[in-house]
């Protein structure tokens, strides 16, 4: 390689990164503005109710239920049928808004700080954060995804990812008795008393 080839790939090398730099750039903002409307919604409801029923539209709207029930429910996944795939979305999407509307108390602000995004790959990017609320830190990465826009397809807690832990749980009940077990075990999950 001469040279001047040599010098033409570095002077390039920029041009390259800048799509992937403008991905994540464009994840973060848009996990941002997510996380804001979450919070303004945690801080603005009057009741625990009001906070679950209006939590689930800003969820829905920034959060692939679809893929993430997938991957939690790991390579069974593929012999659901489309109203068991449906129905296990469903269920699997009322469980998560529950459960992260538990974390939080009516009225309280949560503090968020940002570290850099990075992408892990085409059309997938990770922004780790810290969440300070009533006194604890909390370390929360979020993996966000590219398809129709961004969206929040995971969610890493304290090094726990939300996926894995529910596809630790979701594909033994599968190996027991296959998608029926998983959708009862999910609906049994969500009429269980909180």
């Amino acid at each position: 390689m001469t040279s001047r080839c040599f010098i033409a790939l570095l002077l390039a090398a920029p041009l390259f990164s800048l799509p992937a730099a403008a991905a994540t750039t464009e994840a973060e903002q848009h996990l941002h503005v997510a996380v804001a409307e979450a919070v303004a919604v945690v801080v603005s409801a009057p009741s625990r109710a009001a906070l679950v029923e209006r939590l689930r539209p800003v969820l829905e709207k920034h959060i692939s239920f679809a893929v993430m029930t997938r991957r939690a429910v790991g390579p069974g996944w593929r012999q659901f049928t489309p109203a068991q795939q449906q129905k296990a979305v469903q269920l699997f999407t009322t469980l998560i808004i529950r459960s992260y509307s538990n974390k939080f108390t009516v009225g309280e602000r949560p503090m968020v700080t940002y570290q850099p995004a990075s992408a892990t790959a085409a059309g997938r990017v990770e922004v780790p954060s810290t969440f300070v609320y009533q006194g604890s830190r909390y370390s929360v990465t979020y993996r966000l995804e590219q398809s129709e826009g961004w969206q929040i397809t995971d969610v890493v807690i304290e090094g726990v990812s939300l996926v894995a832990n529910y596809r630790s749980q979701l594909d033994s009940e599968f190996k027991k008795g296959g998608a029926e077990t998983v959708i009862n075990s999910l609906s049994q999950s969500v009429t269980r008393p909180q």
